[in-house]
């Protein structure tokens, strides 16, 4: 007999403040109809007492939707409850043309590849480093894995197009809300950079958890970094006319102004093929002109996650000190 699925019979009660909006995009037409190209969905949820004085923005990752931040593949909370619980306003955005944020070709453009079981298991748990310990299912468990890859679907063929628009769309975001912080993962760090090249004055704070890189990557199945940390143009100073201008720029000669003074950790752990990717991003943008910071989750005794370590069976002490670090740096009170 098959054993009956109902989480919330187990799941503890606690009360929140919940909702949804969306940031609408543009009209286009297309023939003698018109429509919206690339509206973002966008769930808040928040403590009955909000005691953190900004909100958090959490980003998803390449091909997946903002539940990525919800519940763990194994039924635990994720980041974004434990958030919400640390007193924090937090907002999960689904990236346009991702999650229930539409995709259709004819307004968004060509798709890319669709996201394969092989490619699953080549980010999230690959069986070449004995240090993976903390993925939360058994790499075998195919019923699992189904699951898993359900919520995952095509990234836009324009990489860079795909960047602007998340950009555009969270910067429009920024202005309905105020201030914020960021929290991006993987294929939405470079929108965190790119937020904050647009709203400099309303990004409290980025915490990039692996992001996409390293600079100037060609990432697979995704497209080029062109712009460096970015698929999509930074406003540089002085002004670069193009990506190979970029690429002949000596360190230091070329500037970030949006990043300087602003709080910017890149997160990696110690068995994610992912984390040889930060440092050289750190790099570029330091000799940009921001202070970005490297935590590696080992350092501080959280071993053996690899680049889902938002959701493995650690998570939670995976969160606490990148959570540590937002208090510190944007301040552990509320002007509430």
């Amino acid at each position: 007999m098959t054993q009956i699925f109902a989480p919330w019979t187990t799941t503890p009660s606690r009360t929140v403040r919940r909702g949804h909006f969306w940031v609408a995009g543009e009209r286009v037409a297309v023939g003698d109809k018109t429509y919206q190209r690339g509206p973002m969905y966008v769930e808040w949820e928040a403590p009955e007492q909000v005691t953190r004085q900004w909100p958090i923005v959490l980003m998803h990752g390449g091909g997946f939707q903002g539940t990525e931040w919800f519940d763990t593949p194994d039924g635990r909370p994720g980041w974004a409850q434990r958030l919400v619980e640390a007193g924090y306003a937090v907002l999960v955005v689904d990236r346009p043309g991702h999650g229930r944020s539409p995709y259709h070709v004819d307004v968004l453009g060509k798709m890319g590849p669709p996201f394969s079981y092989e490619g699953g298991r080549q980010i999230y748990f690959p069986d070449h480093d004995p240090r993976h310990t903390q993925w939360p299912f058994a790499s075998n468990d195919e019923a699992a894995m189904d699951e898993f890859i359900a919520g995952y679907g095509p990234l836009p063929a324009d990489l860079a197009a795909s960047e602007t628009m998340d950009a555009d769309r969270t910067a429009a975001l920024l202005d309905r809300i105020g201030p914020a912080i960021l929290i991006t993962h993987s294929a939405s760090g470079p929108d965190g950079w790119l937020v904050a090249d647009r709203r400099p004055h309303l990004v409290k704070a980025i915490a990039a958890i692996e992001p996409m890189g390293p600079p100037f990557a060609d990432i697979p199945n995704i497209g080029q970094m062109q712009w460096g940390p970015t698929a999509a143009p930074l406003n540089f100073e002085p002004s670069v006319a193009s990506p190979n201008d970029l690429r002949k720029a000596a360190p230091g000669t070329l500037k970030l102004p949006a990043l300087e003074g602003m709080p910017i950790l890149i997160v990696t752990a110690e068995a994610s093929d992912f984390a040889a990717a930060s440092p050289p991003t750190a790099d570029f943008l330091n000799a940009c002109g921001a202070s970005a910071e490297l935590m590696d989750l080992a350092d501080h005794d959280v071993r053996g996650n690899g680049h889902g370590l938002i959701y493995e069976k650690n998570s939670d002490a995976a969160l606490a000190p990148v959570l540590e670090w937002l208090m510190r740096k944007t301040g552990a009170g509320s002007t509430f």
